[in-house]
C-alpha cells in the first residue's frame, strides 16, 4: 500500500463512519490497522539483528553474501564479557533483499540503530563489505562509534592495483562491471562464486559454508552491493574517523605472488590518512580470517577491545 493511497483511505473510512455508524467505526479501526502495518513494511530496516550476551555493545558485520552466523565462534569467546549484535544484511544469506541502494540505506539504519538502543560508542566489527560499511559509518557519524576494527577490507578495493586511481575513475569503471556480471547466465554466475568462495577461505567445511550463503543469496543484490562498494573511495574521507581503528589484514592466498610484507604496504598506503590506525596480518588466515586463524583473530581482537 503507497503512502498516496492513506489520505483516501481515511477519508473513505471518516465518510462511512458518519454513515453507517458503529459500523463505519469498525471500519476505520481496520484501515488505520492496515495503514499502521503498511508504515511498518515501508520502514523495515536492511538487516535483521541477533542481540547476545551482556555487558558493552559490539556490533558484527558480516561481508558479501554472508551470514552472521560467521561471527558464531567471535560471539561464543567475546559475548561472555560483552553484549553482541549480530548483523545480517539485506539480499544476503536468505535474508530478503530490499529496493534501494543497500551500502546508503544501511549506514543510515545502522545509525538509526545505534540511536534507537541507546548503544554508547560501541565498537563496531565489519569484515569485507561489512569492514567498508564500518568504516562509512565511522566517517558519516564519528561520535557513534568508539572503536572500529576492520577485518581485510580496503577503503578503496577498486584502487588496489593502481594506487592513483581518481574517485571518478572508480565511479566510472563499477556500472561497467556491474553489466559484464549481470551479462553472466545464472550457472556462470553460480559457478564463479563458487569458485572465488574457494580461494577465500580454507577448511572445506567453512568453504562449504560460505558458499551455501552465497547461493542463498539475491543475485541483483549481491552485485549491486559490490559494484557500488567498488566505484567508492573512502580514502579521502578517512580524517574524518575518530574512532581508534584496528585492521586486520590477510596474505597467505598471495604468497605465490607476494610476501607478508609487501601486503602490508598496501593496506598502510590505502589507510594512511587515518590517524593512528593500528594494522596487523594475520600469519594463517585467508580473506575469512575469522575462520581461517580463529587463535590469532581472537586474541588480537580481544587485546584491542579491552
Amino acid at each position: 500500500m503507497t503512502h498516496s493511497l492513506k489520505p483516501l483511505l481515511r477519508q473513505a473510512a471518516a465518510c462511512l463512519n458518519r454513515a453507517l455508524g458503529a459500523a463505519g467505526l469498525r471500519l476505520a479501526v481496520i484501515v488505520a490497522i492496515v495503514t499502521a502495518v503498511a508504515s511498518s513494511a515501508h520502514a523495515a530496516t536492511p538487516f535483521e539483528v541477533r542481540v547476545t550476551g551482556s555487558g558493552p555493545d559490539v556490533l558484527l558485520i558480516p561481508g558479501l553474501a554472508s551470514s552472521g552466523a560467521v561471527w558464531d565462534d567471535t560471539v561464543k569467546q567475546l559475548c561472555t564479557t560483552h553484549r553482541c549484535h549480530v548483523f545480517t544484511l539485506a539480499g544476503f544469506a536468505g535474508v530478503p533483499a530490499q529496493p534501494g541502494p543497500l551500502l546508503d540505506d544501511v549506514d543510515a539504519a545502522l545509525a538509526a540503530y545505534i540511536e534507537q538502543q541507546h548503544l554508547k560508542a560501541p565498537v563496531v566489527v565489519g569484515h569485507s563489505l561489512g569492514g567498508f560499511v564500518a568504516l562509512r559509518l565511522a566517517i558519516s557519524h564519528p561520535a557513534d562509534v568508539g572503536k572500529l576494527v576492520i577485518v581485510d577490507a580496503l577503503p578503496a578495493l577498486g584502487a588496489v592495483r593502481m594506487d592513483s586511481a581518481t574517485p571518478q575513475q572508480l565511479r566510472d569503471f563499477a556500472p561497467q562491471m556491474r553489466a559484464q556480471l549481470m551479462a553472466q547466465d545464472a550457472a556462470a554466475y553460480a559457478a564463479g562464486q563458487a569458485q572465488q568462495i574457494a580461494t577465500l577461505v580454507t577448511a572445506p567445511a567453512d568453504v562449504a559454508r560460505v558458499q551455501a550463503w552465497g547461493r542463498q543469496s539475491d543475485r541483483v543484490a549481491v552485485i549491486a552491493a559490490m559494484t557500488d562498494m567498488i566505484g567508492l573511495d573512502l580514502r579521502p574521507q578517512l580524517s574524518a574517523i575518530h574512532a581508534p581503528t584496528l585492521v586486520m589484514g590477510s596474505w597467505v592466498a598471495y604468497r605465490d605472488v607476494s610476501t607478508m610484507e609487501a601486503t602490508r604496504a598496501i593496506y598502510e598506503r590505502q589507510y594512511k590518512s587515518l590517524a593512528g590506525v593500528q594494522i596487523a596480518m594475520s600469519p594463517a588466515g585467508r580473506h575469512f580470517i575469522m575462520l581461517d586463524d580463529p587463535a590469532w583473530f581472537e586474541k588480537t581482537l580481544e587485546t584491542f577491545v579491552q
